[in-house]
């Protein structure tokens, strides 16, 4: 009998993701001078959402502006709960899904940097872009806007450090 368990492959930091740890912490410790321990956040991009966290950490402690947008509607639950005749209880009824308040397709982090408008789409792994998020990237970059898309922090990383050769 042979096992056939699949072993996840090891996450390895990249530098750029050092790189950030690094520096966020070093402004964590000049924002608060009088705090005597303060801890260093540990980072990661091997998920969506870890990866999402580090572009906003990332681009907050070099005093920019940037939140995460999110346009998923809301679930609304209308089942009901009855007792039957014989005493049992059934949930009777279905939910439905309301839209999201947002245009179809917003990028996942909106930011200002440096006077200009940044929306950063992450996609991860084999995640591609929808119809609706080609139409908001053309939509973002005919208003001015930059539209750019992060699959790793380190070419979000270069990107970022790119700024101040082209003047964004």
């Amino acid at each position: 009998m042979s096992s056939t368990k699949q072993h996840k492959t090891r996450y390895i930091k990249s530098e750029a993701v050092k790189a950030a740890e690094d520096f966020i912490f070093e402004r964590k410790k000049q924002r608060f001078p009088s705090f005597p321990y303060p801890v260093k956040d540990k980072y990661s991009d091997n998920t969506s959402n870890a990866l999402t966290k580090l572009v906003i950490d990332f681009i907050r402690a070099n005093e920019y502006h940037a939140e995460r947008v999110s346009n998923q509607g809301q679930y609304r639950d209308n089942s009901k709960i009855v007792t039957d005749v014989l005493g049992r209880k059934r949930k009777i009824g279905s939910g439905t899904w309301t839209k999201g308040q947002g245009i179809n397709g917003t990028a996942d982090i909106h930011c200002i940097i440096k006077s200009k408008p940044v929306m950063i789409e992450i996609k991860f792994g084999n995640d591609r872009q929808s119809k609706a998020q080609k139409e908001y990237q053309k939509f973002i970059e005919a208003s001015g806007g930059t539209y750019i898309i992060v699959k790793t922090f380190e070419d979000f990383y270069n990107w970022f450090n790119s700024l101040e050769n082209e003047g964004i």
